[in-house]
């Protein structure tokens, strides 16, 4: 079977390490999307990935109502670690939440970074929940790593623990650089802030701007929802220095 032609192969992330000849016993969520939902069978393949050690292709050794067993039988794809950026968002509704999550990890976002400001009107997130959407948009799209989830900081917090990098924080004051113009004229390693429903006050946009390495960049003249935002400035990170340009499903 070719490359091309193992895309069509069903594709899971396994928790466990994976190496020729590993025997693994799936978990109940597995087992009952192979069997009930997928029909398949003893026999059957299937590719997975645990975030680190690439893409295996499996066979299903057993398969009965409380158990089913695979066989980890050949690599097929390298590990591969997405580009160095970070997502730093104030969390939202749940459905805007789950967007966000699932469009950062189809962007190649490696940290998702939640973050409390005074206008975030949702402090809590659902971590096992927003993880689990994570993973699924990480088997669906092909990645071969997980992006990390990070514990919710404040935006003090956030601005210190990033220092090493450009901030640039979507500030709709009207006087900001343009995004993709900011983008382009700074280091691909970057992180980017997107506020909550109504904005960073006028106190939290004048500690971030009095940081160096924060940049503030307009999004145009319009007012966009926060996950808008957090799509539309990943889009341009990564057609300026993400991996667009790789050829698609390398090996």
């Amino acid at each position: 079977m070719g490359m091309r032609e193992n895309y069509t192969l069903i594709r899971l992330y396994i928790d466990a390490a994976l190496r020729a000849g590993e025997i693994l016993e799936l978990s109940k969520e597995h087992r009952h999307y192979l069997l009930n939902v997928l029909r398949k069978n003893i026999g059957d393949e299937l590719r997975v990935f645990n975030g680190a050690a690439g893409e295996w292709r499996a066979q299903i050794m057993a398969a009965t109502k409380k158990s089913v067993t695979i066989n980890i039988t050949e690599p097929l794809r390298s590990p591969r670690v997405s580009p160095d950026i970070v997502l730093c968002f104030s969390p939202l509704r749940k459905h805007r939440n789950a967007f966000i999550a699932e469009k950062a990890t189809e962007l190649g976002v490696g940290v998702l970074q939640p973050v409390i400001t005074a206008r975030t009107q949702f402090p809590k997130l659902n971590f096992d929940k927003t993880r689990l959407q994570i993973i699924e948009a990480a088997e669906q799209t092909e990645r071969l790593d997980i992006p990390k989830l990070a514990q919710i900081i404040s935006l003090d917090e956030m601005a210190s623990a990033y220092n090493d990098r450009i901030v640039f924080f979507a500030d709709e004051a009207g006087d900001a650089i343009p995004a993709l113009q900011a983008i382009r004229s700074n280091t691909p390693r970057a992180a980017f802030l997107i506020g909550p429903e109504g904005g960073f006050t006028d106190s939290e946009r004048q500690i971030l701007r009095a940081r160096d390495h924060v940049i503030p960049i307009s999004l145009g003249p319009r007012i966009l929802r926060a996950d808008t935002a957090a799509l539309s400035v990943l889009t341009l990170w990564q057609s300026v220095h993400g991996d667009w340009h790789s050829g698609q499903f390398e090996e």
